[in-house]
């Protein structure tokens, strides 16, 4: 029987949403996530209400207007096509999108008191990091990190993994408010290329593995096999790592947030693999990253 914290693709449709996490549906209180496709000239009307939200193009390109502002985000072909441009749009607000082309959308979602400004951030702008070393490199697009974007309390960032290579690992934890650590919900939303050609394959043929476990005091227990669509919830406990079936790159976007007023990304390894971060040091990083745009056929 699959865990309750797995959410195979589908599962968690609701309305307009191929896929609606909401804290109440999670079962907590600050992270939410939705996926959202537009057909051609096709346009949605929302209000963030107590959330912030995050406009983050998955496939294709997007017009969101918030009261007299509206910013054009030029997007991509597939999540594995190099980092996207996005918009904020703060708490207490009316928003639209509109595809003319259509696509597919991420709105990622936090709890927050502060209203911010809505803006654009440009791809150009978004720290792309290579991290790890061997077959534990993998490239990170660190676009609404607390270090990266201002915000009240949403933390974003996307990953991806070669095929082959593991991430999140060694594995980590980040649920309780100390000076090493930050209690955050995290929502783990996953998509995985097809082999040879590295588009997105949304039938599902490529796959990879996530691990979730918990400590004697709260313990939690998921271990999964994600195709594209799939998400993992981590209300707490260690998780890691997401392992990429060889020949199938891995992409996962991750949308955190905590109770906390710091708004910061703190986490603990577990002991028992904190010594693979020193086996780097050693080794050189997958020669296959970064992945982007050239990587495609024909440049597009």
């Amino acid at each position: 029987m699959s865990s309750k914290y797995y959410l195979p693709v589908g599962s968690a449709a609701t309305g307009p949403f191929d896929l609606e996490v909401t804290p109440e549906s999670a079962g907590w209180t600050e992270s939410s996530l939705r996926v959202l496709t537009l057909p051609l000239d096709g346009s949605a009307e929302f209000d963030t209400g107590a959330e912030e939200i995050l406009v983050v193009p998955l496939s294709g390109s997007v017009t969101v207007s918030c009261a007299t502002k509206e910013f054009v985000l030029a997007g991509r072909r597939s999540v594995f096509d190099g980092p996207t441009d996005f918009a904020y749009v703060g708490i207490d607000s009316a928003y639209r999108v509109t595809a003319s082309n259509g696509g597919r959308f991420a709105l990622c979602g936090a709890r927050a008191r502060q209203k911010f400004p809505f803006r654009y951030v440009p791809a150009a702008d978004v720290s792309v990091e290579l991290r790890g070393a061997g077959n534990c490199s993998r490239q990170v697009h660190n676009f609404a990190t607390a270090d990266r974007f201002d915000a009240d309390s949403i933390i974003a960032c996307e990953v991806i993994t070669p095929g082959g290579n593991w991430s999140s690992y060694p594995s980590h934890k980040h649920d309780e408010n100390s000076a090493a650590e930050s209690q955050l919900e995290e929502i783990y939303y996953f998509e995985i290329a097809q082999a040879h050609s590295r588009t997105t394959d949304f039938s599902g043929t490529g796959f990879g593995y996530h691990r979730v476990y918990g400590t004697p005091e709260r313990p939690i227990e998921v271990l999964e096999e994600v195709r594209t669509g799939d998400v993992v919830l981590v209300p707490h406990g260690y998780h890691g790592p997401s392992i990429a079936a060889p020949g199938h790159h891995m992409y996962y976007l991750n949308v955190m947030a905590g109770p906390s007023d710091e708004r910061s990304w703190k986490i603990c390894d577990d002991p028992a693999h904190a010594w693979v971060r020193t086996s780097w040091e050693h080794q050189t990083v997958d020669p296959r990253l970064p992945l982007h745009r050239s990587t495609f056929p024909n440049g597009a």
